[in-house]
């Protein structure tokens, strides 16, 4: 399984950005996996952002994005996305997506797939 994330940038506090993540490799249309966005600011520890079941039918959010962020999946297209909406400068880090077969959502340890990253930079 290869994941590719995108749609990283500058925005301004209070803007918006989505993410993109699309999966491939014939082994993901194998399993239904759970999909996860993680996220790593310099010198912190890679954090769990938002979660979705294979169905889309479970979301779960960090208490911190909870109300601003929202996570959808589109199965046809082996995608994932994050609308980030009222970004804080806080919100600035490396987002990472990730699969996970683990009914876990948030634990680094519970997804066996990573993608490559792409860095969210808010400005005050």
């Amino acid at each position: 399984v290869q994941l590719q994330a995108s749609g990283g940038g500058l925005v301004q506090a209070g803007g918006s950005l989505g993410l993109s993540c699309v999966a491939s490799g014939r082994s993901f249309s194998s399993y239904a996996y759970g999909m996860g966005w993680f996220r790593q600011a310099p010198g912190n520890v890679r954090e769990f952002v938002s979660s979705i079941s294979w169905s889309g039918g479970s979301t779960y959010y960090a208490d911190s994005v909870k109300g601003r962020f929202t996570i959808s999946r589109d199965n046809a297209k082996n995608t994932v996305y994050l609308q980030m909406n009222s970004l804080k400068p806080e919100d600035t880090a490396v987002y990472y997506c990730a699969a996970r077969r683990s009914t876990t959502y948030y634990s680094v340890s519970a997804y066996d797939f990573w993608g490559q990253g792409t860095l969210v930079t808010v400005s005050s």
